[in-house]
């Protein structure tokens, strides 16, 4: 019994469940085998532009996967994973698949190929034959995030609730910049685990003078992410030639064992308690009838204390189920709250970057810099967009950890799995952010602007001139005009500078209004989601929790009729029925025990 895996124990539970008639705690243990038969772990690669973030996952799974070249950015994801022969399938903003050849993938997934992502890709899948990849590993190569202060980079922030783990890449050629630390603070809140690699260490002789300090810079930021320095070149070098020093000098090994020790095998723990979990409630929803019935007949004269204990546990666990328990005002509260909340602070957030724009705006010409303008904003507005992410992130998850606490007395309180955000963001749904072809303004406008301003001056100082006897066109009247002019046509180039400015402003407003109202919706959106499965979830547990107290109830009564005769024969088999489903228990507390062994 020792000796069986966690699928075999699901299926003991199975078979059990449906042997006793609980339809509910058999559908419960269908959804835990199905968890346990996609090992998936997701292992995001992420870093700054032209950090080495391809030539990695490249040299892990020792195969050009991923398109590397001094010219050549991703623009698209690549997911990894294995499969029997390599293939190639590209993903589309609509989840249509397209299988393409695995030539073709540079042109699909590189700026140089798709730049922009013009083809509207949400990423491309990678498949291939490699042992690394066998056990579930799925590693996903991130376009660069360019910082907390990019589009890319609140994409990839929205996706890192999804991933089991997150390799952070960085090169030996600077330490740490404040951008790639906040980054790394804000996945660390939102994603179990976070290691740090550092790349290139063939190219920087001075390498650990850069990690030293990238050490010390984690410690001071309070995270306890591992640094590990490597080299794809010669790790892929040492592949090539099988050259066992060269390759432990490139450092894989030690990543690869952490990959396999610290992601995948703990990805592997968390699922195998959570099977104990779920095998073990099982095993306690059906020793709850029969315990109360073998106490029922070992001493009937309890049987009525037995009975009113376990109708006062039923009355428990059906106010549980009505829609006025205690936990369904604390989900309905929370998420009314928390959906206020959230859109408070993204308005408040969005509100700031504003005026911070319109004050910027008063102070420039915004046609003569309207791209490093536009481009600060959408920096902003990303920005502001993945801290109201990570915020929200943790107020859901502290939500649903309150509503478990209603369950925590009656061994209901583990959550469900949270999905607490569509991996796509939606700061692409928004409108662009342009400010529109400026008024032109050249010498031949300037000319017709000052004539006309200059026209009336000129007119009016030579017929004042008239009365002294000078002709109508003289050197005063023609210098007045001219001086006009001129200020006419200042105050007109003046009047269009400001008018740009309203028009920019006008439109900064617009864009962080269709923004707030893109993340709002998707916000509202997620929080409802999780108010469903929250709500789906604990009810289910509170009919589990009813319907084994009825049974409980009415194996008791059963027992109390019960003649002197059947009693005997019922305790003898309500005893081997309890011996067979602690069998049940101790083959999951085996798993536990061998979880404990490997670590």
């Amino acid at each position: 019994m020792s000796g069986r895996t966690p699928v075999e124990v699901v299926d003991l539970a199975l078979k059990a469940a449906n042997a006793y008639g609980r339809d509910d705690l058999a559908g419960r243990l269908a959804q835990t085998r199905q968890r346990l038969l996609d090992p998936t772990v997701r292992v995001l690669v992420v870093g700054e532009f032209k950090q080495g973030k391809s030539h990695l996952v490249n040299a892990l799974v020792n195969a050009p996967v991923c398109p590397v070249d001094d010219d050549v950015a991703t623009a698209v994801p690549t997911v990894v994973r294995y499969a029997e022969s390599p293939n190639v399938v590209l993903v589309g903003e609509t989840a249509v698949r397209t299988e393409v050849p695995v030539e073709q993938l540079a042109d699909h997934v590189s700026e140089a190929g798709n730049p922009g992502n013009r083809r509207g890709l949400r990423h491309a899948e990678v498949g291939i034959p490699r042992s690394v990849l066998a056990g579930g590993l799925c590693l996903v190569d991130t376009p660069g995030v360019g910082g907390l202060g990019s589009v890319h980079g609140a994409t990839t922030m929205t996706a890192l609730p999804s991933a089991d783990a997150v390799l952070m890449v960085s090169d030996a050629a600077q330490e740490y910049t404040a951008t790639e630390l906040e980054f790394l603070r804000q996945a660390a809140r939102v994603c179990p685990t976070v290691v740090c690699v550092l790349t290139k260490i063939d190219l920087y002789p001075d390498w650990r003078r850069i990690a030293e300090r990238d050490r010390a810079h984690l410690a001071a930021a309070d995270l306890s992410a591992d640094l590990l320095p490597v080299s794809s070149v010669l790790r892929l070098h040492a592949v090539r030639e099988g050259d066992q020093a060269l390759n432990h000098e490139s450092g894989f090994p030690l990543l690869l064992n952490h990959l396999r020790d610290r992601i995948v095998g703990r990805a592997a723990e968390l699922a195998t308690r959570s099977v104990v979990h779920d095998v073990r409630g099982a095993a306690v929803q059906l020793t709850t009838a029969m315990g109360a019935e073998l106490t029922a007949l070992r001493d009937p004269d309890r049987a009525e204390d037995l009975l009113s204990g376990l109708r006062e546990a039923k009355r428990r666990a059906d106010a549980l189920r009505e829609r006025s328990a205690r936990w369904q005002q604390t989900l309905n509260d929370g998420v009314g709250d928390l959906i206020s909340d959230v859109e408070y602070d993204l308005r408040d957030r969005m509100r700031k970057i504003t005026r911070d724009a319109e004050a910027e705006l008063d102070g420039i010409d915004p046609a003569l810099v309207e791209e490093q303008f536009v481009g600060w904003v959408l920096q902003r507005v990303a920005a502001a967009a993945s801290a109201n992410f990570v915020w929200t992130n943790q107020r859901a998850r502290w939500l649903a950890g309150q509503v478990g606490d209603h369950f925590a007395d009656d061994g209901g309180g583990v959550l469900p799995d949270l999905h607490t955000h569509d991996p796509e963001a939606p700061l692409s749904q928004a409108i662009p952010l342009e400010f529109g072809r400026p008024e032109a303004f050249g010498f031949g406008q300037k000319l017709i602007v000052g004539l006309r301003g200059g026209y009336g001056g000129t007119l009016m100082i030579g017929m004042l001139s008239t009365i002294g006897g000078l002709a109508l066109l003289n050197p005063l009247s023609v210098a007045a005009g001219v001086l006009l002019g001129r200020k006419v046509v200042k105050d007109e180039r003046k009047r269009m500078l400001e008018r740009r400015r309203s028009e920019a402003k006008l439109a900064v407003r617009r864009f962080v209004d269709d923004v707030v109202f893109q993340l709002g919706k998707e916000s509202r959106d997620v929080l409802r989601e999780l108010q469903r499965d929250l709500r789906d979830h604990f009810t289910g547990r509170a009919a589990e929790l009813s319907r084994s107290l009825s049974e409980s109830m009415k194996s008791a009564q059963r027992a109390v009729d019960s003649d002197r005769g059947e009693r005997d024969k019922r305790i003898r088999d309500v005893r081997a029925e309890l011996d067979r489903i602690a069998h049940l228990a101790t083959a999951a507390d085996a798993l536990v025990d061998r979880v404990g062994t490997a670590r």
